[in-house]
């Protein structure tokens, strides 16, 4: 009886552990549905330094929306620029947890069109293939403009920092965007593991203005 009572405590503070390290909410993407401000801002503090974006929901409803609800559920926090290409982009949104990485996997959203140019400093979603956005973003590191005609939107800009954006470790380019399946099942060890080196966000919040 005692040994019962025991391993229901045990697992009660277990669950409890769990829940304290993935929000709830970060393991139901259906109940993170708010509208974002018409503009807002997204502070990122990560372990190079920190920059701002800023998003205007004008150029991208639905994308910003997402951005926002990832935002407020601290979905960013620990994860890592997984692929930098100097000169192209760099792109994260995986996250660092693989039973939410699981949970965002099928919670894709509907294609904005593309009202704004991608060039340099602006940030998107990244998708695969139409109808796929989930929680990958990239900024833009050079004016892409032949990311306009993919179906690629900007939904804000980097508003201060870019410096910072700029000299994200990209020693090891495309590399580790080839193992994303790898990435989102062993999370954050798969890649401390076999890419150390990768630059990660250590915070990030919305802030005013």
């Amino acid at each position: 009886m005692r040994r019962a009572l025991l391993l229901s405590a045990c697992a009660a503070l277990a669950a409890a552990a769990a829940a304290v390290a993935s929000p709830p909410s970060l393991l139901h993407p259906s109940t993170l549905k708010a509208k974002a401000p018409a503009v807002y801002s997204v502070s990122f503090a990560t372990t190079k330094g920190t920059f701002v974006v800023t998003v205007h929901r004008a150029w991208a409803p639905l994308g910003a929306d997402r951005f926002y609800n990832l935002v407020r559920a601290r979905f960013f926090d620990g994860v890592r620029f997984f692929r930098v290409v100097k000169g192209f982009v760099v792109q994260f949104g995986i996250s660092p947890t693989p039973a939410v990485a699981a949970a965002w996997q099928g919670a894709a959203i509907p294609d904005d069109p593309v009202k704004t140019s991608n060039v340099k400093g602006t940030i998107t979603f990244a998708d695969a293939g139409p109808n796929t956005r989930t929680t990958q973003v990239f900024v833009n590191l050079g004016d892409n403009a032949s990311l306009d005609t993919q179906g690629f939107a900007p939904f804000g800009k980097v508003s201060s920092g870019m410096s910072v954006v700029d000299n994200l470790y990209g020693g090891y380019g495309e590399q580790p965007s080839g193992d994303q399946q790898q990435i989102a099942q062993q999370g954050d060890a798969f890649l401390k593991k076999h890419f150390p080196r990768l630059d990660r966000i250590e915070t990030a919040k919305l802030v005013a203005g």
